[in-house]
């Protein structure tokens, strides 16, 4: 099975739990936070999830880890699970995933925004309401700038591509001017 489709199975799980008991917001802050600790804390995430070290070991660093965090039992027990399960490892991606249904369950939709130069706060603002028209959600801007792309806007929304790149407009006319259709 794809890593991608474990993920989102482990995540939806866990969402489902937080939307029978209302606990979905405090299981994607907690669980956010953990997978934050083990990305920072590379000795953690080794010995929680390295076969070298012995189940019984990774139990007990990751118990202790839990106690000192005091998560609830819900996220507490959801990680245990993920380790005996053999899927500690996928805990960056279960975090994901589950800050993405987690968002849709509350009608936010995230969006990336790629410019070959820097945005002001009026034009981020800007695309940042017109997407929430077009999405009848509140939108999350990642902005990110790419000089590659000579000049414009990229967007992506779910799987939907907004591409007003320069770049793209010129691969995109040389490709017409090739079979003929530009002069």
């Amino acid at each position: 099975m794809k890593r991608s489709a474990i993920s989102r199975r482990y995540a939806r799980a866990l969402l489902l739990i937080g939307k029978e008991d209302g606990q979905a917001e405090i299981y994607k802050e907690q669980l956010g936070g953990v997978a934050a600790l083990m990305e920072r804390e590379d000795a953690l995430r080794q010995a929680v999830s390295n076969p070298l070290y012995d189940t019984l070991s990774q139990k007990r660093v990751l118990t202790a880890v839990l106690e000192e965090l005091k998560l609830s039992p819900v996220v507490t027990s959801f990680l245990q699970l993920l380790l005996d399960k053999g899927r500690i490892g996928f805990l960056a991606d279960i975090n994901d995933q589950y800050q993405e249904f987690a968002d849709e369950l509350n009608g936010i939709a995230r969006a990336s925004v790629v410019s070959a130069s820097p945005l002001s706060p009026d034009i981020v603002e800007n695309i940042k309401n017109v997407l929430s028209k077009k999405t009848g959600q509140n939108v999350l801007l990642e902005i990110e700038e790419d000089p590659g792309l000579i000049g414009g806007i990229v967007t992506k929304i779910g799987d939907l591509v907004f591409d007003g790149s320069i770049k793209t407009q010129l691969l995109n006319m040389r490709e017409s001017l090739k079979r003929g259709e530009g002069a």
